[in-house]
């Protein structure tokens, strides 16, 4: 049974940093592709960045890119979004999220097979 477990989520200032991890389970993740989605109330679940896990490549959402940095642990079958310069506007649900076949990576949710139950980052202004 796959599982995906986030953890770090919290408060923090604006400005501030803040690690999630997703530990992943139940299978080898060779072939996906590992995903971290936000979701903020009354908006839609959106891509915040991803990686291939055989491949290392990444892709990011312009919203956060050179403030966030997506990372996976092989030997721990984990995977980590390090988030720096927060900003209100990042307040949201982040989840994480794996899709078979890692040659494309997608920003949709709807391709994505497993998600984790998500973990609330909050930032104050």
């Amino acid at each position: 049974q796959v599982q995906l477990v986030e953890s770090g989520g919290g408060l923090v200032q604006a400005g501030g940093s803040l690690s999630l991890s997703c530990a992943a389970s139940g299978r080898t993740f060779s072939n996906y592709v590992m995903g971290w989605f936000r979701q903020a109330p009354g908006k839609e679940r959106e891509l915040v960045a991803a990686i291939r896990w055989n491949a290392g490549s990444t892709t990011y959402a312009d919203s956060v890119k050179l403030r966030f940095t997506i990372s996976k642990d092989d030997a721990k079958n984990m995977v980590n979004l390090q988030m720096t310069s927060l900003k209100p506007e990042d307040t949201a649900v982040y989840y994480c999220a794996a899709k078979h076949r890692e040659w494309y990576i997608s920003s949709r949710a709807s391709d994505y097979d497993y998600w984790g139950q998500g973990t609330q980052v909050t930032v104050s202004s």
